[in-house]
């Protein structure tokens, strides 16, 4: 038997994803989490082998969510299941450590046939998706995965507003340091202005990830 944890906001959202789910004889939904507070409790205390993560929670996205919750229990696979369809939104699930991506507007059997992927240790993108990255595959060489660990660190604070001597003092490195780094990320992303690292940062959903 499998256990799952659910993580929506909508408690109908919840209950229809329950009850598809618990058609399956081997699935079983242990818990249900409306916030990420709750879904880190869930995780803390019942250790299941999937999550199945929405990322717009009351108390922020789920995208940090998902690393977070990857680093208490790493053997727990974490599928999103949102109404976002957008490439970045799936890139950057799947870049922090999220196993599968269902869109909402799936067929449900795409639902379950995922789950059972993930947790045989494969990736799994609901059908929608998979069409259009065929159509479009470079939409999935999102150049923001591109970026090294530090270059993104950097980008994220420079795109949340901070000055470079501000940007330096927070990572703890010198504002050479901060330079090299930003000229470094603008020449990845083709960005001419901290405007566009704004703006870039903002359509994917980042911008959360840095509040100080």
């Amino acid at each position: 038997m499998y256990s799952i944890v659910l993580v929506d906001d909508h408690a109908i959202v919840r209950e229809g994803f329950k009850r598809l789910i618990e058609l399956e004889p081997d699935l079983e939904v242990i818990a249900e989490c409306r916030c990420a507070d709750d879904a880190v409790d869930a995780i803390n205390q019942r250790r299941p082998d999937l999550v199945a993560l929405d990322l717009s929670l009351p108390d922020g996205s789920g995208l940090p969510l998902i690393e977070h919750l990857h680093s208490l229990a790493p053997d727990t696979h974490i599928v999103v299941l949102s109404m976002h369809d957008g490439e970045p939104y799936v890139s950057e699930a799947l870049r922090r450590g999220a196993s599968g991506y269902v869109t909402k507007g799936a067929a449900p059997e795409e639902l379950v046939a995922g789950l059972r992927q993930v947790m045989q240790g494969e990736t799994f993108l609901s059908s929608d998706l998979r069409q259009r990255r065929a159509e479009r595959p470079s939409e999935a060489l999102d150049p923001v995965n591109r970026l090294t660990a530090r270059e993104r660190e950097v980008f994220l604070l420079l795109a949340a507003g901070k000055a470079p001597k501000q940007v330096a003092a927070a990572l703890g490195v010198g504002q050479k340091t901060i330079y090299i780094h930003r000229a470094s990320l603008m020449g990845k992303l083709g960005a001419g202005s901290e405007l566009d690292l704004y703006r870039m940062a903002s359509e994917r959903g980042l911008l959360s990830e840095r509040k100080n």
